[in-house]
C-alpha cells in the first residue's frame, strides 16, 4: 500500500501549495526511521514456545479429553476464524458435506475468539467486515462492532452452515505429510491424531501466533504478566466492555502501541491506580466516530446490500471513484485525500510526477493527524511524543476517540522511548533509556505491578512457524525447504509438490483493508475448483511448474515500487521490522492491488479451462 516517495528536490512552486515544507518533512521522516532501525529485523522478537508457551494457554475453556482420530475425511480445514469458516460455507453452497473444521480455540471466532482484551472491536465498519450478514440473516448492532458480537457471529456462521458437525476443536495441528500412493493428506495433531483427507485448506490467518519483545531480562519478572491476545480477567476484573476493578490499586504497564494497545489503553487508564505505556512509535489516531445502527436505515436495505457496499468500500479505498461512499469513514477519507490531486490530474502526470502529488497529500493527511494530537492532549510534550512522523501506510492506520484524551488522565504517564524501544526487564519492573531535561541519556525503572505485552503477532516470519506446523509434500519435501526463497505458488493458493493443498493467505494473493472480503474471493476460488473437481472425476489437484514460475514473476515486478515505499518506511510489520528484501518482495501480496487480483481469479474460472493446474 502506499507509494514510494519521490527523491526529488521539491520546486519552488511545490512550496508554494502547501502549508508545510517537503523537504523538512522527508528528512524528519528519515530521522525517525534511522533511529528505529534495527539490524536483528524480526529477530527482536521471540517466538512463544518453551517456557513462553504459558503466554498463549487458552484462558476461556476448560480442556477437553477425546481419543485419537484415524478417520478419513473428504475436506479438513484448517482455523475456524473467518476464512475457515468462509470456506466452509462456501463449500456447503457448493455441495461438499464430508467437512471437518480443525481448530485450536474453544470454539470458531479465530482472532475474535483469542482477541477479548477491553475495547477490542473492528475497525473497518461491520457491515462490510462481518462475512455472510445476509445469509445469516443479521444486522450489526454498531457501526464497528465489540468483539463479544463479532464472536456471536462466527459460532452463528458455524450453526448456519452446520460447521459444528465432525469439527475438532482444542486441537492443534503439528505436522501434514503427502500419502502419494493414497492421495491423501494424514493430518497429525497435539491429541495424537492422524487424520486422513483428500483436500486440505490452510486457513489459519494472518495475525495468528504472539509474538513476544526479545528484551533483556524478559524471563526475569516476578510480578503478574500476560498477552493481550489471551486476557486475565481474573486478575484485571471487569470485561471487554471495561470496568476493569481489579486494578483500582495496581501499578500497570503496557508494551505496545499498535492498534491493539490504541483499543486497550483507555479502559487500562480508567482502571489502574498508574498506567505507563511503552512507546517505540506512536499510532496515527483519526477519528472514528462510532455510533448504533439506525433500525430505518436497515429495514430498507434491499438483496444483495452487503456485496454491493463491499465493492463501493474497497473500490474507494482502492482509488477507483464512486459516485457516492456507502461507508463514509476513515478509511475512505483517507485514501480520497491521497488520490484527490490525482483524480483531478493536477500537476505532473508522469509516474514520477504521480508519486510526488501522492506523497503531497499523504504529508497533508498527517500534518492533519498531527494536529488532532495538539488539540487533545493536554501536555505539549506528551502531545509531541505521540505525534506519527511517517507515511500514512507504513503502519496500520488507527481510529478511536479516547485514546489521546487518556493522557491526559493524572494517573496516565507515557514512557516514550525516542525510537529504542525498553531497554530491559527487571523483577519488579521496566528500564528505558531516554534523555532527562538536561538532554542527557539516562536510564530510568518503572516499578509494576502487572505488565502486559500488546506486541501483536508475527508476520514476517516463515509461513510454517506462523501457521505451528510443518508440511511435508511430495517426496517428504517441507514448505520451509520449498520457500527458502521466497514463496512459490499459482494465485497464492497452489504451491508445487503440495497437492491437494489451498492456502489462504496474503502471499502472492490480494490483499485488501476489508480482509474478509478478500477470503470470501478465496472461498468461492476453492468452491469452484473443488465443484469442477467433482464434475471432473478429478481427484488430484496441483500448479503446473510453468504456470507456477509466472505467478512469482509477476508478483516480483509488481512489488518493486512498493519495496522503495517500504524501504522508507519506521519498521514495522508491514515492511518486515525495516528490512524488506526481495525475499519478503516474493512473500507479498498481489501488487496492482486487490480489484486487479479478483478480476484475475474471476477471468480465470470464466475461461474454464482450470488453466495452470493439473489435473488427474
Amino acid at each position: 500500500m502506499g507509494a514510494p516517495s519521490s527523491a526529488a528536490t521539491v520546486s519552488q512552486a511545490e512550496s508554494s501549495t502547501t502549508s508545510f515544507d517537503p523537504d523538512a518533512l522527508r528528512d524528519k521522516y528519515r530521522e525517525e526511521r534511522d533511529k528505529r532501525l534495527r539490524d536483528v529485523g524480526n529477530e527482536q522478537y521471540i517466538e512463544v514456545v518453551g517456557e513462553f508457551e504459558r503466554y498463549v494457554h487458552d484462558p476461556y475453556v476448560d480442556p477437553i479429553e477425546r481419543e485419537p482420530l484415524t478417520d478419513d475425511v473428504e475436506v479438513l480445514i484448517i482455523g475456524g476464524g473467518f476464512g475457515g469458516l468462509l470456506a466452509g460455507a462456501r463449500l456447503r453452497e457448493a455441495g461438499v458435506d464430508d467437512i471437518r473444521m480443525v481448530e485450536k480455540g474453544g470454539d470458531f471466532g479465530g482472532t475474535w475468539y483469542w482477541n477479548r482484551y477491553p475495547g477490542a472491536a473492528c475497525d473497518v465498519e461491520s457491515y462490510v467486515y462481518l462475512p455472510l450478514l445476509e445469509e445469516i440473516g443479521y444486522m450489526p448492532k454498531q457501526k464497528y462492532s465489540q468483539a463479544a458480537e463479532i464472536l456471536a457471529h462466527s459460532q452463528a456462521i458455524g450453526r448456519h452452515f452446520d460447521l459444528y458437525r465432525n469439527a475438532c476443536f482444542q486441537t492443534e495441528v503439528t505436522e501434514m505429510r503427502w500419502d502419494d500412493a493414497d492421495r491423501r493428506w494424514i493430518v497429525g495433531t497435539n491429541r495424537g491424531d492422524a487424520m486422513r483427507a483428500r483436500y486440505i485448506v490452510m486457513a489459519s490467518g494472518p495475525l495468528h501466533r504472539p509474538k513476544l519483545p526479545g528484551i533483556e531480562g524478559i524471563t526475569s519478572y516476578e510480578g503478574h504478566t500476560f498477552h493481550t491476545s489471551r486476557w486475565d480477567y481474573d486478575y484485571t476484573g471487569g470485561g471487554s466492555d471495561g470496568d476493569l476493578d481489579g486494578l483500582a490499586d495496581k501499578r500497570v504497564g503496557i508494551i505496545g502501541t499498535g492498534a491493539t494497545a490504541v483499543q486497550c489503553v483507555p479502559h487500562l487508564g480508567a482502571g489502574a491506580k498508574q498506567l505507563y505505556v511503552f512507546q517505540r512509535t506512536p499510532s496515527s489516531i483519526d477519528v472514528r466516530d462510532n455510533r448504533p445502527t439506525d433500525p430505518e436505515w436497515a429495514a430498507g436495505l434491499e438483496p444483495g446490500w452487503q456485496q454491493r457496499r463491499m465493492e463501493n468500500f474497497n473500490n474507494l479505498v482502492s482509488g477507483i471513484p464512486e459516485s457516492e461512499d456507502l461507508v463514509d469513514d476513515g478509511w475512505t477519507d483517507i485514501i480520497g485525500n491521497l488520490l484527490i490531486r490525482v483524480r483531478r490530474g493536477e500537476g505532473d502526470m508522469t509516474p514520477d510526477g504521480l508519486m510526488k502529488t501522492m506523497e503531497l497529500a499523504d504529508f497533508e493527511k498527517m500534518e492533519q493527524i498531527r494536529s488532532r494530537v495538539e488539540e487533545i492532549v493536554a501536555d505539549p510534550s506528551t502531545a509531541e511524543a505521540l505525534k506519527p512522523w511517517y507515511r500514512q501506510f507504513c503502519k496500520r492506520p488507527c481510529f478511536h476517540d479516547e485514546y489521546l484524551d487518556t493522557f491526559n488522565r493524572p494517573n496516565v504517564e507515557l514512557v516514550d522511548t525516542e525510537g529504542r524501544g525498553v531497554k530491559r526487564i527487571t523483577p519488579t519492573g521496566v528500564v528505558v533509556e531516554r534523555h532527562n531535561s538536561a538532554g542527557e541519556l539516562v536510564e530510568e525503572e518503572f516499578e509494576v505491578d502487572c505488565l502486559i505485552y500488546a506486541t501483536g503477532f508475527e508476520v514476517g516470519t516463515d509461513y510454517t512457524r506462523r501457521a505451528g506446523y510443518e508440511l511435508y509434500g511430495r517426496d517428504g519435501v517441507t514448505l520451509t525447504e520449498a520457500w527458502a526463497d521466497g514463496a512459490s505458488t499459482l494465485h497464492g493458493m497452489h504451491s508445487r509438490g503440495f497437492p491437494n493443498c489451498f492456502i489462504f493467505s496474503n502471499v502472492q494473493s490480494g490483499f485488501t483493508v476489508n480482509f474478509p472480503h478478500m477470503l470470501n474471493e478465496q472461498s468461492k476460488h476453492l468452491a469452484y475448483i473443488l465443484a469442477e473437481a467433482v464434475e471432473r472425476e478429478v481427484t488430484l489437484i496441483e500448479a503446473d511448474a510453468d504456470a507456477e514460475a509466472a505467478w512469482v514473476d509477476t508478483i516480483v515486478g509488481l512489488s518493486q515500487m512498493n519495496l522503495k515505499f517500504l524501504e522508507s518506511c519506521t519498521p514495522g510489520y508491514y515492511n518486515n521490522e525495516g528490512k524488506p528484501s526481495e525475499r519478503s518482495v516474493k512473500n507479498g501480496s498481489y501488487g496492482a492491488g486487490s480489484l486487479a487480483f479478483i478480476k484475475v481469479l474471476e477471468d480465470w474460472r470464466a475461461e474454464g479451462s482450470l488453466a495452470g493446474l493439473e489435473l488427474s
